[in-house]
């Protein structure tokens, strides 16, 4: 979760108090997409207007236009995780903070996904933890969606694991989850068995803070 932070909560040089709330205002209407009004987001959100701001600085300091593509994300994403290649993981975190799938990451969208993710309730987190996952967005997880984000996962943390994860492990993981997950045995998981499984299996739960701890 670190990373997503301080990537966007960079502040330029400090300014008057005043005179970020002017700016602020004036620069939601001068980027090329033009987000909501801090008031309504801070209504969506579960961050305050001052937070807001802060986010909103970062980001447009990072993303003068306003949106951010894939490529942009990836390359600020993998400068967090020099030790391995991030670019799978990322362009799988992209696609779920992409959620009108436009190709483009706005500033509402990067908000509203850091709201759940860092004070949303854990429904609100296993909810969006399961769009990650299913990565075709069909509404389930197929054994080979889990092991593909398990896969980006070990790629993206290289060789800090230790003891040194196997080649084989990913693998061997996502067959014990999702032996637990399909609880119908019907090759897929739907949110609801996602949703049970995690909730009742602490094993699954701790696992869920490695994603948390990556994000």
């Amino acid at each position: 979760m670190g990373a997503l932070m301080v990537i966007f909560s960079l502040q330029p040089k400090q300014r008057s108090k005043t005179r970020d709330s002017v700016e602020d205002e004036l620069e939601l209407s001068a980027v090329r997409h033009r987000p909501e009004g801090l008031e309504q987001l801070e209504a969506q959100t579960r961050f305050s207007r001052k937070e807001l701001q802060i986010l909103y600085r970062g980001f447009k300091n990072e993303c003068p236009s306003g949106v951010v593509n894939e490529e942009t994300f990836k390359d600020i994403y993998s400068q967090f995780f020099p030790q391995g290649d991030a670019s799978t993981y990322a362009h799988f975190l992209f696609n779920a903070f992409d959620t009108d799938h436009n190709g483009s990451v706005s500033f509402e969208d990067f908000v509203m996904g850091l709201s759940i993710l860092l004070r949303g309730t854990i429904q609100e987190k296993l909810n969006w933890a399961f769009n990650l996952y299913d990565i075709n967005k069909d509404g389930y997880i197929t054994k080979e969606e889990m092991l593909d984000i398990m896969k980006a996962i070990y790629d993206m943390m290289g060789k800090c694991t230790y003891p040194v994860l196997k080649e084989e492990t990913p693998r061997q993981h996502v067959e014990v989850f999702f032996q637990k997950m399909d609880k119908n045995k019907d090759g897929v998981v739907t949110i609801d068995e996602f949703i049970d499984c995690c909730q009742n299996d602490e094993n699954i739960m701790r696992s869920m803070h490695l994603f948390e701890n990556v994000l």
